[in-house]
């Protein structure tokens, strides 16, 4: 067969509204754009009209506009990639390894990271499937959906047909796996086998559609990385009223109605909701975007139990040695000496000092006592306690990972918030900075992995040592790095103790920007 092929009729696979046309790479088929759904601003997603004839899914279709400029920042550890914007954003692409509607491959659904509020299915490099196509004989689909106040913003007490609008962002991705559902045998997939995987926000929206009734059965699998909320709602005092959201919109936008306000054009919409944000930050409130409980979404898992359906997925869920930590240091690790890098945890650290260092050196033997500066306070919790409390509440397996690679940045930098992606997906040569030493072999191992979870439920294979599920009183990490070992609780003192005397801030994006200011110009210095 040809490297690549896109002829007038192949590939082409039937879909239950109509055909569409891919093109071949690698052996592998490839479908870019293909439209899932469409909607009415702040209302819920409807099927699109059958077509005559073959429809091209040769390009990536339109993401989610942001609120704000897209800046660039640190390409040399996250390469992006941006795209057209529009508010009718529902798209998927699919990278399969066949079209025979009998082979039923595992089917993997990748949710985007960028909170509820930005990001695409294609923002970063390593958001593609090839690999894992080719690679592992697994279907990987990515979506886009509606997001921040085109997805979220709540006028539901303004009339019946928008009695969902603060959550018709998750109801995209209900409309997105409900058309998998219906279609993927036809790419090769199995209706029947599917896993959701997020990372960072998208890890929320695995959760937050484990909480949907309506997703009950369109998943088998979840997989949540850096993204799980780990204990109840914390009520946040300042948080403006929906109400006094959508009348400071209006206001800004200087319409009267939420029907002038469904029609507006999305360039005006979007300059009066950053207005309608910052003026109600002065008055001390804030604004964030992401699901409202009601009858369509019962809410937190911490606040109101798991659902029947996300207690029957076994779940992988896991996050990165360093997460946010972006603490300076002054020269590249590998030429700190001890000493140096004891003089910098001093500073941090004070009378604790000794007590942290034992507790570290007992953790992670193998890592520069520097990196005890950036360790993740954030999200290792949250997920262990995530992990525990469903391998309590459910009839599923729950398997817990923590991902601690160096990497050769700076002589050492441990790993980050979206490090492991190119891992778990196998995309690693889409990245410069993840080509050194060991990175093909643990790329190999991560990928397989999660190929044979998606498949079995099970993410125990021949190139791993024995995993074990977490218990309701014990997590059995799995540490992914050069060598990947099971080590139960092995981090639980240093958590803890670190915890107490040096708990993170909470976090947070930061004060909304004047809209028109000099800094939404895009300077970068």
């Amino acid at each position: 067969m040809p490297k690549f092929i896109c002829d007038k009729d192949y590939p082409v696979v039937a879909t239950e509204k109509g055909k569409i046309r891919g093109f071949v790479y690698e052996d592998v088929f490839t479908f870019y754009g293909i439209r899932y759904a469409r909607a009415r601003r702040f209302q819920m997603p409807e099927e699109v009209p059958a077509w005559e004839g073959i429809k091209d899914a040769l390009g990536y279709g339109y993401i989610c506009p942001v609120l704000n400029t897209s800046q660039p920042s640190m390409e040399v550890l996250m390469t992006h990639r941006f795209w057209p914007e529009n508010e009718n954003c529902q798209y998927l692409n699919i990278w399969t390894p066949t079209l025979d509607p009998e082979a039923k491959k595992p089917v993997i659904v990748w949710l985007h990271g960028g909170g509820y509020s930005a990001g695409s299915s294609i923002e970063q490099a390593n958001y593609d499937g090839h690999n894992m196509a080719i690679k592992e004989d697994a279907i990987l689909v990515t979506v886009n959906h509606r997001l921040n106040a085109f997805g979220f913003l709540n006028v539901s007490d303004y009339g019946e047909k928008y009695w969902n609008s603060q959550n018709v962002g998750m109801a995209d991705l209900v409309a997105a796996l409900q058309w998998v559902k219906k279609n993927i045998a036809g790419f090769g997939g199995d209706p029947d086998c599917v896993t959701i995987m997020g990372q960072s926000g998208g890890g929320g929206k695995v959760t937050s559609l484990g909480q949907i009734p309506a997703a009950a059965g369109l998943f088998q699998r979840q997989m949540v990385m850096s993204g799980a909320a780990g204990s109840k709602t914390v009520p946040n005092p300042k948080a403006a009223k929906p109400k006094e959201i959508v009348e400071a919109i209006l206001k800004a936008a200087k319409i009267d109605t939420v029907e002038e306000l469904e029609v507006l054009p999305s360039t005006l919409f979007i300059r009066a909701v950053n207005q309608a944000v910052y003026d109600l930050y002065q008055e001390g409130k804030t604004v964030g975007w992401g699901p409202t409980p009601n009858d369509y979404y019962l809410g937190n898992p911490f606040d109101v139990g798991f659902c029947d359906h996300a207690k029957k997925c076994p779940t992988l869920i896991g996050s990165v040695v360093s997460e946010m930590g972006f603490a300076p240091i002054p020269k590249s690790v590998n030429k700190m000496t001890e000493e140096e890098q004891l003089e910098m945890i001093r500073e941090k650290y004070g009378d604790n000092t000794d007590k942290v260092v034992e507790l570290f050196k007992k953790a992670y033997p193998d890592k520069a006592l520097v990196h005890l500066l950036n360790i993740d306070l954030w999200m290792r919790p949250g997920h262990v306690g995530y992990a525990k409390e469903k391998a309590q509440q459910a009839e599923a397996p729950v398997y817990n990972y923590l991902f601690t690679v160096e990497f050769p940045y700076e002589g050492g930098k441990c790993a980050w918030h979206c490090s492991d992606i190119p891992f778990w997906l196998g995309s690693c040569d889409t990245q410069p900075i993840d080509d050194f030493e060991g990175s093909a072999a643990l790329e190999d191992v991560m990928r397989h992995t999660l190929a044979v979870f998606a498949k079995t439920g099970d993410p125990n294979n021949d190139k791993l040592p024995k995993w074990n599920p977490t218990t309701a009183d014990c997590a059995n990490t799995m540490t992914l790095d050069l060598t990947c070992a099971e080590k139960p609780e092995f981090d639980t003192e240093l958590v803890k103790f670190l915890l107490e005397v040096a708990p993170p801030r909470p976090f947070s994006l930061g004060a909304p920007q004047k809209p028109d200011s000099e800094s939404d110009r895009a300077w970068m210095y």
